[in-house]
């Protein structure tokens, strides 16, 4: 049976960034829809302008792994979508963060911190390192990837410690970026991968398409999975007493 796969799109670069129009000129969501390819998967893309954001009940309820590119307007998703769609993942559907979607109001509800970051947009080589090659995110990939030109994440990454680091990226500059990260949230599976800055044809490169791919057979819902329940709060060595 195929995946269920709905991609999420804020939309504003793509009628407002003449650069990003001209690297994808139909969307950003229909570049990132096109890592999706049938039969294997079955696709839609939804907007922030849509009503409910695209995100209704029924839009939830027949998707097995959420796709979320936000970048310019994560305050204008409504809060009561915000907590629709991590609901939707308690209940078991997979959710795949992209690039500065770590500042979705999802995201940072499901890990339960700001998840800041450092970074920089300087046109830097990416050089990002599998650095767990036995998961099945990286099935199929190189040791490594190259990304000629993108923008800078480094540490640290305010997040909870991740149940799985799949790839660190390194960057010309010398900074280091735990770039691919796994987390469960009850019966939901969440994957962060950080490249992705909408003036850059990153979507574009076979691997990382490969790398969505992989994650969103991972992420799909899993029969019978185990309710995993994390405090919500980054790890850090109980003091002393």
């Amino acid at each position: 049976m195929s995946i269920a796969v709905t991609v999420w799109n804020e939309g504003i670069h793509d009628r407002e960034n003449e650069e990003t129009q001209g690297i994808y000129p139909d969307g950003i969501g229909a570049a990132l829809a096109a890592c999706f390819p049938a039969p294997d998967f079955t696709t839609r893309v939804v907007e922030l302008d849509d009503p409910d954001h695209g995100l209704t009940d029924d839009v939830l309820a027949a998707t097995d792994v959420l796709v979320w590119w936000g970048h310019a307007a994560h305050d204008a998703v409504a809060d009561d979508i915000a907590d629709r769609v991590v609901r939707a993942v308690h209940d078991g559907m997979g959710y795949i963060a992209l690039h500065s979607s770590h500042h979705a109001k999802p995201f940072m509800r499901l890990l339960g911190t700001d998840c800041d970051e450092k970074f920089r947009v300087d046109d830097e080589r990416q050089r990002i390192w599998v650095a767990d090659p036995g998961h099945p995110i990286a099935n199929g990939l190189p040791e490594a990837i190259v990304l000629e030109d993108s923008e800078m994440y480094g540490e640290p990454h305010n997040v909870p410690h991740p149940e799985a680091t799949v790839f660190i990226s390194w960057f010309e500059g010398g900074e280091v970026f735990r770039s691919g990260c796994c987390w469960r949230r009850q019966r939901g599976r969440i994957f962060y991968f950080s490249p992705g800055h909408e003036t850059y044809p990153i979507f574009h490169h076979e691997h990382v398409a490969q790398i969505l791919a992989n994650a969103a057979a991972w992420a799909r819902p899993v029969e019978g999975a185990v309710d995993v329940t994390y405090r919500h709060a980054p790890d850090r060595p109980e003091s002393g007493g």
